[in-house]
């Protein structure tokens, strides 16, 4: 069986400098590399918590003549990230404008206690308190 190392999942968003904010100002990631390819007409964006030999990053596309937002379809979940304070955390996203369709709590059946955020391009990411962090 041969190694295998998960680094990057990938999104596509229609705005990306709204979505470069969104991730690195407000979620505090660093946009790690950044790349136009004007003869397919789209720009791969890397952002993430740290250097992606030893991180797994998310790689958002902008494709340049994209007017219409995505459909996200039912298939894809979410993406998750592990906070110390999640009422702080979802407090100071939901004052800069971020939709928090499910605010911070308990899981309905126990365990973690959760919240569900949107990015500009409406993917959820689920926020679970990590306080260990």
């Amino acid at each position: 069986m041969a190694d295998f190392k998960y680094l990057h999942t990938m999104i596509r968003v229609l705005d990306l400098d709204k979505s470069m904010d969104f991730y690195t100002r407000l979620l505090g990631m660093n946009e790690l590399r950044r790349k136009d390819f004007p003869t397919g007409k789209f720009t791969l964006a890397f952002v993430g918590y740290g250097d992606e030999a030893d991180n797994t990053v998310v790689e958002l596309t902008h494709n340049w003549d994209q007017k219409e937002p995505y459909d996200l379809g039912d298939a894809f979940g979410h993406l998750a990230l592990g906070v110390k304070d999640i009422y702080a955390t979802c407090e100071a996203l939901g004052k800069e404008g971020v939709s928090i369709p499910r605010p911070p709590g308990p899981m309905k059946h126990g365990g973690s206690v959760i919240a569900f955020i949107e990015d500009p391009d409406g993917y959820k990411i689920e926020l679970i308190e990590k306080k260990d962090m």
